[in-house]
């Protein structure tokens, strides 16, 4: 399989050849590119143009990460030196630079990012129509993609399943302008060419959504092929079991790649460009806030509130602009956790606004 098949492209040999100049090891140039393509528990299956490797991280790879999400995920490519036998463990020792990643904060954490994939060119955000439709996660889901760096695609699944597809396609894209948003039926075959016209050779998509959404069902439609095993969603509930509990990388038929891995309930804001997604995400609120009376507006109850006015006048949902609201805040308390100098910027803050209040008090005891 050559490195073309799997994504390589011009600014991979660049890097390549960057990190190899840079190296001080004389075993530099001997290291074999590949592409991180299945990931369980830890453990990684490195694909080069030859073979497929399980590989670990080298120490010093380890020892020079200044976080987890410097180490290896689904989709990096990486320089790995292959195991002395065959049947051995390759040793990953370069991440090489991503195109893109796809992150969030780790499910149950308030201070730990976890990543999700690497060097996707599209994110597709399966949302079913079977009563797994909610408006503000795809507002949610819409920040974290436009975040990544990649190019969001809305798919709006089982749309066999539902008499008003047409109408949620309308809904979606009145909050999405721009975005790509098709109804999609993977058992019925509907919208699957559109979706597959999406990867052309090269180019990585990952399927994300919570569980029992069709996102295996329909990684299967695109392979033409039952290469994932799919599980019933339970009725009463519309929740899968968890199909996928792996990370898996796919060549599709017209060249494309395909990132399928588990369903996941929790999409938590991380990263210190979310504000950048946000203004993506919510571009016609942020239009509307460059109206308001004040640069530092809230937009909650001050007076000359440009996105207060819309929603008084009934042309902005309040649910949005609460939505909005909630995400700049969980925004800027995620800045705060993945930035070490905005960390230390807020203590002296904190520290400064605390000692201001002791001068204050010690001013007005001295003038009793």
């Amino acid at each position: 399989m050559s490195l073309e098949t799997l994504g390589w492209g011009p600014d991979f040999d660049l890097a390549m050849s960057a990190s190899q100049s840079a190296s001080q090891s004389s075993s530099a140039s001997s290291l074999v590119p590949g592409r991180v393509v299945r990931q369980h528990r830890g453990l990684l299956t490195v694909q080069t143009a030859d073979r497929a490797f399980l590989a670990r991280a080298a120490g010093r790879l380890l020892h020079q990460a200044e976080s987890a999400e410097s180490l290896p995920t689904i989709g990096d490519w990486v320089l790995l030196q292959p195991p002395s036998s065959g049947d051995g463990e390759a040793l990953m020792q370069v991440v090489l630079s991503r195109r893109s990643v796809l992150k969030r904060r780790e499910a149950g954490s308030e201070h730990d990012g976890q990543l999700i994939a690497a060097n996707v060119d599209v994110v597709f955000l399966v949302v079913g129509l079977d009563g797994n439709f909610n408006p503000r996660r795809i507002e949610r889901a819409l920040t974290l993609a436009w975040n990544s760096g990649a190019t969001p695609v809305v798919i709006l699944s089982k749309a066999d399943l539902a008499e008003d597809a047409a109408a949620r396609v309308l809904e979606v894209q009145a909050l999405a302008p721009g975005v790509d948003v098709l109804a999609v039926s993977a058992k019925a075959g509907l919208g699957i060419e559109e979706v597959r016209s999406r990867l052309p050779a090269g180019k990585t998509g990952v399927l994300l959504g919570s569980s029992g959404v069709g996102k295996s069902t329909l990684a299967n439609r695109l392979l033409d092929a039952a290469r994932l095993v799919t599980q019933p969603v339970r009725e009463e509930d519309d929740k899968g079991r968890h199909t996928t509990t792996h990370r898996e990388l796919f060549v599709l038929d017209q060249g494309g790649l395909i990132i399928d891995g588990p369903g996941m309930r929790e999409l938590g804001l991380w990263g210190e460009d979310e504000k950048v997604s946000l203004a993506q995400a919510f571009a016609d609120v942020f239009t509307l806030a460059e109206g308001c009376r004040f640069n530092d507006c809230g937009h909650r109850n001050e007076p000359g509130c440009a996105v207060v006015a819309a929603v008084q006048a009934g042309t902005l949902p309040e649910e949005r602009r609460a939505n909005f609201e909630k995400l700049l805040r969980e925004q800027s308390f995620s800045a705060r956790q993945t930035d070490a100098a905005a960390q230390r910027a807020h203590k002296r803050a904190e520290r400064a606004q605390t000692n201001a209040g002791w001068q204050r008090t010690r001013t007005k005891r001295r003038g009793e």
